[in-house]
């Protein structure tokens, strides 16, 4: 069965900018941009409202975010530490 390849000029605009979106939000996604990935998901649901799979895109989007955030509120100390003591031990 060979595959079946849908031209774009056979597709409403609302699919058009749906599917645009969604690519948008993947190629951010595979560079760990994940609030422009969430943004373009958010895009693409209002073209598809409830969307299934944009809407589940954005929750990942946002439980990475929040692990991110997470990473930072611990990092950010530690190295403020660091910085801190060497100051103070050059002086």
């Amino acid at each position: 069965m060979a595959h079946h390849v849908e031209s774009e000029e056979n597709l409403s605009h609302e699919e058009i900018m749906y599917r645009y979106y969604i690519l948008r939000g993947s190629d951010f996604t595979k560079i760990d941009l994940f609030l422009s990935a969430r943004n373009h998901y958010q895009l693409a649901l209002n073209f598809k409202p409830g969307d299934d799979f944009a809407t589940a895109k954005v929750r990942e989007c946002n439980e990475q975010i929040r692990s991110d955030r997470k990473k930072v509120l611990v990092i950010v100390p530690i190295v403020l530490a660091i910085i801190t003591a060497v100051i103070l031990f050059n002086f």
